[in-house]
């Protein structure tokens, strides 16, 4: 190899190091706007984590917070359906690309927008990476007070490429169903967590007994108490159980979180108690990464 092409390769180098430095400092400039980061995950499908993350979402901007949500999976998203906003397009300026708004104003941001709702998203690794790195720096957020990542079942490229982009995560919320089998998978995640060392705020156990509409009765469809246990093995805080709730389905397909239109629903009300959890914890955490004001 002639010195001239060593020297080109070299250049090349630096230059794809230079972009890769530009990359994350934009990244972190525009994630140092956003208080807390949050992501919801679970190591198995179809325990309801998403409903969990837009409901989540719509209580805390119901209670005054500037909230976001960023649906990291690129293979399957559902956040805009769940949110009534499929089909929505993503509109740009100047700074960039806005995330769509939703209900109570927040601000969505997912790779549905960018698609035909029938044309799958075929990726690798690198392309996932890509995107979601893109989510994060290149979307105009502005001042959140929080942001929740939607991530998708497992433990691949989605939740590997969230915790090397934001070591700085205030924490996950762990989504779980009340058998043992589900508890056995999800399991999974928290050792993920662990592992990554992002913290975890707490366990959810979803579909938690059946409410009949009619008279109230709880009806345990599921062996229950799954959740809770695999939270104290674990070693983390359980923040609750949901029911199967009726209204729950009713409002996903109306593209409704049932915190805003069934606020009096059985679920709703055990959803309070989780919300309130997660408010204390990100109180706690902000209180406690405040710098000591120096005495005289």
């Amino acid at each position: 190899m002639s010195t001239t092409d060593q020297e080109n390769q070299l250049d090349a180098k630096k230059q794809k190091l230079l972009e890769q430095r530009q990359q994350i400092d934009q990244l972190h400039a525009k994630m140092s706007k956003i208080k807390h980061k949050i992501a919801v995950i679970s190591g198995k499908g179809g325990v309801g984590k998403s409903t969990v993350t837009v409901n989540l979402a719509a209580a805390f901007a119901q209670k005054g917070y500037k909230v976001g949500i960023l649906d990291a999976d690129i293979h399957g998203p559902s956040v805009p359906r769940l949110l009534g906003l499929s089909g929505k397009e993503v509109k740009t300026g100047p700074p960039g690309a806005f995330p769509v708004n939703g209900p109570l104003d927040l601000k969505v941001m997912s790779i549905d927008f960018f698609l035909p709702e029938s044309v799958p998203t075929i990726w690798r690794g690198p392309l996932k990476m890509g995107a979601i790195r893109q989510f994060l720096a290149e979307i105009v957020w502005g001042d959140l007070d929080i942001l929740l990542i939607d991530l998708p079942p497992g433990t691949g490229d989605e939740p590997l490429t969230i915790a090397q982009f934001l070591p700085e995560m205030d924490g996950v919320i762990v989504v779980t169903m009340p058998t043992e089998l589900s508890s056995t998978i999800v399991k999974k995640a928290i050792t993920f967590a662990l592992r990554l060392n992002m913290p975890i705020i707490g366990v959810v156990e979803n579909m938690s007994g059946f409410i009949c509409p009619h008279c109230g009765t709880k009806t345990e469809i599921f062996q229950s108490g799954g959740g809770k246990k695999m939270a104290e093995e674990s070693g983390v805080a359980f923040l609750g159980s949901l029911p199967i709730d009726p209204t729950v389905g009713a409002d996903a397909q109306q593209g409704k979180p049932f915190m805003i239109a069934h606020a009096e629903s059985a679920a709703a009300k055990a959803f309070t108690d989780v919300v309130q959890k997660v408010e204390t914890y990100l109180k706690q955490r902000e209180q406690n990464t405040k710098p000591e004001t120096n005495r005289t």
